[in-house]
């Protein structure tokens, strides 16, 4: 069949060129218009379900809100984990399914148990609200909102009622949560003196009030030919006009609302997040984007929507973007990638010129180059798959394996060419018959030594999680990118070869090789003889070395994935719970002054407390920052550092130093937003928190564990208010009109809108501020009763306790995680000594248990798998070079590249990194496959010189001669080609693919200097045994 392929080639040589060029153009629209984002889609199918319980104590929203959802949700089809949060009024409860489940399928399945339980919950609690539909890397920009002479209150209006409608009708946008600024909402303030004045009761007050702004509905009037819509037209923007409803009128005269209270515009209360840029107040507006959604051009539909509205705002407001943008952070990724594709390109042209010396046989080998990688872009976009530094990364990594095979084949064509013009006029072949011949000899080690990569990339697709769905990709667009070269070479090649090899001034050219590959052969020849006659010290010294890298291999760190950079850091500061929400705000100032001192950082913005029904919820304690950052003169580690140093000076705060994507991911993987997660699960809050305490300090000793932080499931004040039920009994006060009092005269109670310009604002009956700024004034609060108003404090206690500020769960179970992060060493070692420090100075009671969770818990795993199905693509690669070689000795002697990999791979991560993470073991994996070449090409050579009837060491030293020039080409292309990504690891973009890129280069340089001089001798050995016999 390939020999078919290769004969159609160049029978048709003018229809695969014109293929070509069609292929080129297809490839250049369809790159235009593939979906560019930062990471394929690395999101777990996670339903978010968020409920708002007004009011509601944590315990109570545990109890009567999380735990019938959980329990609905737990043991449904594919669910994995169920977890939970209970907050003041909030309740959020994440349902996580197994990987592979179809996201819209979960939601389904958890609308569909939702509804079972509607009629369980509390009165007063909201409807359990599905959060909206994205990904863990769906937040795409933040925007502030801030103004010189602008109140608070109007920005949050215009946030609230003008521009998040506007960016929520643009396509691809999932959901905008505003924080900050002051809700607007009309207060009807109750003045408990007047009520007992007037003898008005809390009821009668209500009845007034229920509806008050509500228009009616009359139904229709015929009249005249014509239909009259009758419409009671009731709704005011006037508080005067709401001050004169009626609450009660009889012979004593009429009473007014206005009598009674007091009607004013006012901010919603509780506030339950303020908001920061640059340490001024302000709004800020968290963008999320569905899945599937290319970032960069929703984010240019954004900022060109955000464009037209600030034309309408008022003059002194300022919008803007550049807090947090994502597409800043794919353009820096892309760009740095093509930057490294570039020059990886450039390397590969230097290679080729540098041995072939000739422009025409470069340019026969570089085709294959950008039309292997158009070629793979289209058979991507086709299969769905979006441009990504994962699918650039691959292809990047391929980007000198891209024209091995065409240099296979145009160096074979040139030598056949010159030995064919060596030959009489008579017995020369015509140029396509050489052409033809010589591609024959070469396309089954073309074909072979790619599946057997491609074998070595196996592993990658055994790999679940959220590895999996990172690095399946880069797979994926490496084999689609290596096959494609494969079949340019088989098809473009030899035509383009038929054509620029066959002219008078290359002819000309044919009767002697380059000197470059003369001097080279020649040395090598002289290298050759000398160690096959000292076979021994070569081998020992090749034996020393694979030992050693094996002993080095052992002290290698071990991590997860590489650290990226964002170019912005995420900056958690918390404080204990209880604390008022403009005190957090204060502690937040502050952290936001210290982070501006730093050169580095652009701007800071701050989220405190939480948005309505966002499940990035925090406390009222909590405070989270955004601080975007060029690096100039300093490396990320020393800016950190200095971060971590300066914020660390804010007393009674807890820090944690994280970025956008990477805090996230961590999120995603153990539910806390950091590397290693220590989970304690137990009943007793109090109990919980103490033995957290003594984790902490067990673990806080250990070199390089940072950011210590234990979840602040503490007590925080509260006011209780217990009924005495006797004395209800006594004074005729139903339960009902007593939780009514609480509700309304303390909580609140919105009972209507007020419709202004179309836009509603709520209003709002509770008592007035003055009376229920104290404790000993609630209790002298006055409710209704059958003796006439009564002090509170005459049925009930009116108590200063404490109770929880946040209650977490995880399958069922109570839960505090106590986080960390790691610094200047790695992960594993840095666990392994936290598990130990924990076992031998905490004892767990009865019924407590610790399960440890983060990045480490994946690195174990992927390992795990890799481990195990590398053992498979040796098998593979084995029988593929038995199919080829119909020997068992041969195969073996070609595996042998394998140690010989491993030892350059090894010794250069150490000097480098010196952590092994995922990318880095699919690198030594990827060696399997890519080291396999440079065996088969002196194997195969070496057979073909036996057929032939040359002896055993002139078949040495002329079928390892005549190799060295593909061989060494082919070695340096794959290799130089990734010196940029190597060298530039910490750059955005590079950082996954740099430590693959490391290995596979220092592993590439060192099996290709020793195979060329280890498998003659090897194969010197086997044959003289074999031959002599």
């Amino acid at each position: 069949m390939l020999n078919k392929i290769i004969g159609f080639s160049l029978n048709n040589r003018l229809t695969i060129l014109i293929l070509s060029v069609v292929m080129m153009i297809a490839g250049t629209v369809v790159l235009s218009r593939t979906e560019v984002d930062i990471f394929p889609d690395l999101n777990a199918p996670t339903v978010v379900v968020m409920t708002e319980a007004a009011g509601y104590a944590p315990e109570e929203v545990e109890k009567l809100i999380s735990f019938p959802i959980e329990t609905a949700v737990n043991g449904a089809t594919d669910v994995r984990r169920v977890r939970s949060s209970s907050a003041t009024g909030f309740s959020i409860v994440w349902v996580e399914f197994d990987w592979g489940t179809d996201v819209y399928t979960a939601r389904q399945i958890v609308s569909e148990k939702l509804s079972t339980i509607n009629d369980q919950l509390p009165p007063g609690a909201g409807t359990p609200t599905l959060g909206p539909q994205s990904s863990i890397l769906g937040e795409i920009m933040i925007i502030g909102i801030t103004a010189d002479t602008t109140s608070m209150s109007d920005i949050r209006s215009l946030a609230d009622r003008v521009i998040r409608p506007r960016l929520l009708s643009i396509g691809g946008v999932s959901q905008v949560a505003v924080i900050g600024g002051d809700i607007k909402e009309y207060q009807i303030q109750i003045m408990p003196e007047r009520m007992r004045h007037y003898n008005i009761s809390l009821n009668e007050i209500m009845e007034c009030v229920e509806g008050i702004n509500n228009n009616a509905t009359g139904g229709v009037l015929y009249e005249y030919g014509n239909e009259y819509l009758i419409k009671g037209d009731v709704n005011t923007t006037s508080i005067d006009d709401l001050g004169k409803a009626v609450v009660r009128s009889d012979n004593n005269g009429t009473v007014l609302i206005e009598d009674i209270a007091t009607v004013a515009i006012g901010n919603k209360m509780p506030r339950l997040g303020l908001a920061s840029e640059r340490g001024t107040p302000a709004v800020l507006m968290t963008v999320t984007k569905q899945p599937a959604v290319g970032t960069i051009e929703l984010t240019k539909k954004i900022e060109s929507e955000l464009h037209s509205l600030g034309k309408n705002m008022p003059k002194d407001m300022k919008i803007s973007t550049n807090i947090f943008k994502q597409s800043d952070f794919i353009d820096n990724s892309i760009g740095n990638l093509q930057q490294s594709l570039i020059e990886g390109s450039i390397f590969v042209v230097i290679v080729l010129f540098f041995f072939l010396m000739n422009m025409r046989t470069t340019l026969i080998s570089l085709v294959a180059l950008p039309l292997s990688v158009i070629i793979a872009v289209i058979i991507l976009h086709f299969f769905g798959f979006t441009i990504n530094t994962m699918s650039l990364g691959g292809i990047a990594i391929a980007i000198g394996s891209l024209v091995d095979d065409a240099i296979v084949d145009v160096e074979n064509v040139y030598k056949r060419l010159r030995e064919n013009k060596s030959l009489p006029s008579s017995e020369r072949k015509s140029t396509i018959s050489v052409v033809y011949e010589a591609s024959k000899e070469v396309r089954m080690p073309i074909l072979n030594s790619t599946l057997i990569i491609i074998a070595s990339f196996l592993p990658l697709f055994f790999l679940s999680g959220i590895e999996g769905r990172m690095l399946i990709p880069l797979g994926i667009s490496f084999i689609v990118a290596l096959m494609a070269s494969t079949l340019v070479a088989l098809t473009l090649t030899p035509v383009l070869c038929s054509y620029l090899l066959n002219t008078k001034n290359t002819t000309k050219n044919l009767d002697k090789e380059p000197w470059i590959t003369q001097k080279m052969k020649s040395g090598y020849k002289k290298g050759l003889i000398w160690c096959i006659s000292h076979k021994s010290i070569l081998l020992g010294t090749v034996g020393i070395l694979f030992a050693f890298a094996i002993a080095l291999f052992f002290t290698l760190g071990r991590s997860f994935l590489p650290s990226f950079n964002e170019g912005s850091f995420t900056v958690n500061v918390s404080t204990l719970p209880g604390i008022a929400l403009d005190e957090s705000d204060k502690i937040g100032r502050e952290a936001e002054k210290i982070l501006l001192s730093i050169p580095e950082i652009q701007t800071v913005a701050r989220k405190t407390g939480r948005a309505e029904l966002d499940e990035h919820s925090f406390g009222v304690n909590s405070s989270e920052i955004e601080a975007p950052y060029i690096l100039t003169n300093r490396t990320r580690g020393e800016v950190v550092k200095e971060v971590r140093e300066k914020l660390a000076t804010i007393p009674g705060a807890n820090i944690e130093i994280g970025q956008p994507i990477s805090h996230r991911i961590d999120a995603m993987l153990s539910g806390t937003e950091s590397q290693i997660a220590i989970k304690l699960f137990g009943d007793d809050l109090n109990h919980l928190y103490s033995l957290g305490t003594k984790i902490k300090q067990a673990i806080s000793s250990i070199d390089g564990i940072v950011d210590i932080n234990i979840e602040q499931q503490i007590e925080r004040p509260q006011l209780d208010i217990r009924p005495r039920r006797d004395l209800l009994a006594k004074y005729g006060i139903t339960i009902n009109q007593f939780t009514q009092f609480i509700n309304v005269a303390l909580g609140g109670e919105v009972v209507s809108q007020v419709y202004e310009q179309g836009l509603p604002f709520d209003i709002t009956v509770r008592l007035d501020d003055e009376h229920r700024n104290s404790i000993d004034k609630i209790s002298n609060l006055m409710i209704d009763s059958n003796q006439g108003k009564i002090p509170l404090s005459y049925v009930a206690d009116v108590i200063s306790t404490s109770g929880p500020n946040t209650i977490n769960r995880e399958n069922v179970n109570r839960r505090l995680i106590i986080s960390a992060n790691v610094a200047d060493r790695d992960l594993r070692s840095a666990v392994n000594e936290i598990q130990q420090n924990i076992e031998k100075s905490v004892k767990l009671p009865e019924n407590y248990y610790i399960v440890y969770g983060g990045q480490f818990e994946s690195e174990a795993e992927a390992s795990r798998t890799l481990a195990l199905t590398s053992i498979g693509a040796l098998l593979i690669i084995f029988m593929l070079l038995y199919q080829e070689f119909k020997n068992t000795t041969h195969s073996l002697i070609i595996l042998l590249n394998m140690p010989l990999a491993m030892i350059g791979g090894v010794i250069i991560l150490k000097c480098t990194s010196g952590e092994l993470n995922i990318p880095a073991i699919i690198g030594f994996i990827s060696l399997l496959g890519i080291t396999t070449r440079n065996g088969m090409l002196l194997i195969s050579h070496y057979n073909s010189l036996k057929e032939s009837g040359v002896g055993l060491i002139e078949r040495i030293m002329k079928g390892s001669a005549d190799r060295l020039n593909p061989i060494i080409m082919t070695a340096l292309t794959s290799a130089l080609a990734l010196i940029p990504l190597a060298l530039r690891g910490g750059e955005p973009g590079n950082e996954i693919q740099s430590p693959m890129a490391i290995v596979i280069l220092g592993g590439l340089l060192s099996s290709t200097i020793l195979n060329i001089f280890v498998v003659p001798i090897i194969y010197y050995l086997t044959s003289k045994k074999s031959e002599n016999e």
